[in-house]
């Protein structure tokens, strides 16, 4: 078993990884454990009686019972096989009854919509779809801030894109920013040649240090002007609606205020539409003290930029709102959160907990966050009452206080394996050596994940792709009469 948490540990693609892990599971008994519908983990008696149901009205071509099965809810966590826990027991996927179920679910749904007939009736299949899709809701990636170490996400991100996972709504904030800006900004043919390796180096390496050294024992600086050039570099100079036009992507970029009287903001297409993306990620990436807080621009009605709330400047995203959840279910219905965490300022304190289930330890870190943050709430307190005439000690108060209150984990959680980077080296040039192994940990840490996103988001996914075919049908029958969509859903499935 050891030789294989070794393989496992020093797998080159995640093919081979799956390969290692399947027979891990195999000669560890989890295989066995797979296939027991049996544990107190969730509620598999109601799983395994909705899934004989859905059967049964398919094989017996009763569409309204089956419309009404579904009805009775769609969710990821149904009975609780939505729960991390699940997938923690073997290295690869979890009970075979949660992946039958959900394959049920999808093959049900693609069922329904491939009906040529009236019974039930377009409309109602439309209604029923846009309730499911709304109900269920949709999953976003979340990238956070990382300084030199926000290279992980690129692994992360490669491997979610060669497994046709990765998620329309992505947020990034700081370092997260860059990257989230990268793929809201390309099409899926211009990612691929992208995130390509040799590309990638060409691209994400700069020929000239990025760090400005004042002495042998000067703490190093990053380069104001050279970064602005490799956004510049990486990021077309487009707005906010101009990159969703193109790409279809629904990207967030978080900014955190430097004046104490606001609050922070969340930029997209919705909000600011257009703002320019590239000093959206400036002010994203404006590291107190380090960076000079930066102003916004926006394309005006004449196609030029102007000021953007021109008496405010704007620092780092991640000090404010470095994992914006709450903001992007407002905007988007997303309820499933997919996190690539590399914040250097809790990365050595972040732990998966959801993933971990109950445990005394558990428990024990829960207590003391609760009463780190019980005790930064009444030091802010204090630092407003006595502290009001000096905005300096207010401003730095406010951004200690909004960083231990922070989430910092999502639904599922990405995590470098290696909590602890020299923090000298946090806004350092990295050579093609460190930016290859980088991305390496960003790809191995995603692997065991893969499967627990595959399943949780397969139904979200194929909810997306029938309702996208049908309001285009709703269009066209609008405009032009009515049409059969089976044959539309028909044609769409072989091209496929």
């Amino acid at each position: 078993m050891k030789k294989l948490e070794k393989k496992l540990d020093q797998a080159t693609s995640y093919q081979e990884w799956k390969a290692l892990a399947l027979e891990h599971d195999r000669c560890s008994g989890r295989e066995h454990w797979k296939k027991i519908d049996k544990t107190s983990l969730y509620d598999y008696a109601s799983i395994r009686s909705r899934l004989e149901r859905l059967k049964y009205f398919r094989a017996n071509e009763d569409n309204i019972g089956l419309l009404f099965t579904l009805n009775e809810g769609i969710h990821g966590n149904m009975g609780g096989m939505g729960k991390p826990v699940l997938y923690n027991r073997a290295k690869f996927g979890t009970k075979q009854l949660i992946q039958d179920y959900v394959d049920e679910i999808t093959d049900a749904l693609d069922h329904l919509a491939r009906l040529e007939g009236d019974c039930p009736s377009f409309l109602e299949r439309l209604d029923f779809f846009r309730r499911a899709n709304k109900c269920f809701g949709q999953s976003a990636l979340m990238l956070s801030g990382g300084a030199v170490l926000g290279n992980f996400h690129v692994g992360v991100v490669k491997t979610l894109l060669e497994q046709k996972l990765l998620p329309n709504v992505i947020s990034g904030s700081s370092a997260g920013s860059l990257l989230a800006a990268v793929l809201g900004t390309r099409t899926d043919e211009e990612l691929s040649r992208f995130l390509d390796t040799n590309n990638l180096l060409k691209d994400l390496l700069h020929e000239e240090s990025e760090v400005v050294n004042q002495g042998r024992n000067a703490s190093p600086r990053i380069n104001h002007q050279v970064l602005k050039e490799k956004i510049a570099k990486l990021i077309p100079d487009l707005t906010f609606q101009e990159a969703f036009e193109k790409t279809g992507r629904h990207i967030n970029i978080s900014i955190s205020p430097s004046d104490v009287h606001q609050t922070s903001r969340l930029l997209n297409a919705i909000a600011s539409p257009n703002v320019y993306i590239r000093k959206a990620v400036l002010a994203s990436c404006a590291i107190p003290g380090i960076y000079p807080p930066v102003m916004l621009e926006a394309k005006n009605v004449h196609g030029h930029p102007q000021p953007y709330l021109a008496t405010r400047r704007w620092i780092d995203g991640s000090l404010s709102d470095d994992l914006p959840a709450k903001r992007l279910a407002r905007l988007y219905g997303v309820n499933h959160f997919i996190v690539s965490q590399t914040n250097p300022l809790v990365l050595w304190a972040v732990h998966d907990a959801k993933s971990q289930g109950s445990s005394v330890l558990g428990a024990a870190r829960q207590i003391g966050a609760r009463t780190i943050k019980e005790w930064s709430k009444v030091s802010s307190n204090l630092t407003r009452r006595y502290f009001k005439n000096s905005p300096r000690v207010r401003r730095v108060a406010n951004l200690v206080y909004s960083v231990i209150n922070q989430e910092y984990t999502g639904d599922i959680n990405i995590i470098p394996r290696y909590r602890f980077f020299d923090p000298r080296r946090l806004l350092t040039e990295v050579n093609e050596e460190e930016l290859l192994q980088f991305i390496r940990e960003g790809e191995r840490a995603t692997w065991p994940k893969i499967e627990m996103i595959r399943v949780s988001t397969k139904i979200s996914r194929k909810l997306s792709e029938i309702l996208q075919v049908y309001e285009a049908e709703e269009v066209t029958r609008l405009g032009q009469g009515h049409h059969h969509l089976g044959g539309e859903m028909a044609r769409s499935n072989r091209s496929a």
